[in-house]
């Protein structure tokens, strides 16, 4: 099974671009911080991950606030070039 379920909040946004079919489309790149326990251990966990939305939820991220933190649940798929992963956003909430 492919699913991520991930607190960020939005650090950077890209302008939106639309798909050959005319569906809206956004990147964005979200920031996570968070503490863990990994081996009875507690861990600080800090990451930047590239992500991307289409339709609807592409047009809730183009005007999302960048300071508040948002609920997000989709799915790992490979980026356009074939280097690195994106996270596929298909539900946003805010927390």
């Amino acid at each position: 099974m492919n699913l991520l379920q991930l607190t960020a909040r939005i650090e950077q946004v890209y302008p939106m671009r639309y798909t050959p079919a005319g569906l809206p489309a956004i990147d964005v790149v979200l920031a996570h911080e968070s503490q863990v326990t990994d081996a009875a251990t507690p861990r600080q966990v800090k990451l930047s991950l590239r992500a991307l939305a289409f339709g609807t939820q592409a047009e809730v991220l183009a005007k999302a606030s960048l300071e508040a933190e948002w609920g997000f649940s989709g799915f790992l798929g490979q980026s356009r070039n074939g280097k690195g992963v994106v996270f596929h956003i298909q539900d946003i909430h805010s927390t």
